[in-house]
């Protein structure tokens, strides 16, 4: 997606709204929990008040509030490297759909797309496949199957390319409560770093570069909207 005409559009980098990590998720969780209520009050009648203080969270719902503590907590965490040389922004919209990017870090040398998970088990890569099939790259958390994660960040990451040109963009998968070793435990997968929060503050202290970051932070928040 190329950078269309931005002379007239953008608003100087003091104006532009960082977003807020987490709220998107928050909204959902909150209109869900009204929706699950009202329905089961509806359905109870005049016990319908009993019903909903005794009633616990549907999964579906649950799942929403979740997302959105883990979002806080690690733009909370991000929010405390912001500096002259990074930069941060939360719960970008994406263009044509429904979906957001929870972060993204603007640094000297280059952009950051970060995908916060508060998934529990220990994260790793598993190879399969091999002689006679093709090997497979697949991300586990606990027993669940999260390879899925990986694909969305892969599609963000090309979204800001489009924005953004030249300047070097890298992806992350952030599982702000899982259980890493105390040794080792990140890892890549297809370009994408899965990592937790205090090993993501160190990736983006480290190197240096000649990006632009108010104006790269600019571009990027003048084209995908708080969400």
């Amino acid at each position: 997606m190329a950078v269309e005409n931005e002379s007239a559009s953008v608003k100087p980098v003091s104006e532009l709204d960082a977003g807020v990590a987490g709220s998107s998720a928050r909204r959902v969780y909150e209109r869900r929990k009204a929706k699950d209520e009202e329905r089961l009050r509806q359905k109870r009648g005049k016990l319908g008040g009993i019903a909903v203080a005794l009633s616990d969270e549907k999964q579906s719902t649950k799942a929403w509030a979740t997302g959105a503590v883990g979002e806080e907590r690690l733009g909370a965490w991000l929010d405390s490297l912001v500096s002259e040389s990074i930069a941060v922004l939360h719960d970008r919209r994406i263009p044509g759909t429904k979906a957001n990017i929870d972060h993204i870090a603007v640094k000297t040398a280059g952009i950051w797309v970060i995908d916060a998970k508060r998934n529990k088990g220990k994260p790793e890569l598993r190879m399969e496949g091999g002689i006679l099939r093709p090997r497979v790259e697949k991300v586990l958390v606990g027993r669940r199957d999260c390879t899925k994660l990986v694909d969305g960040v892969l599609k963000q990451i090309d979204l800001v390319r489009g924005l953004v040109g030249d300047v070097p963009v890298t992806g992350a998968l952030c599982f702000v409560e899982a259980e890493w070793p105390l040794i080792g435990g990140a890892f890549t997968t297809r370009g994408v770093h899965a990592l937790w929060p205090k090993r993501l503050a160190k990736m983006l202290a480290e190197a240096d570069g000649s990006v632009d970051v108010p104006a790269v932070r600019q571009t990027v928040a003048t084209h995908l909207k708080p969400a």
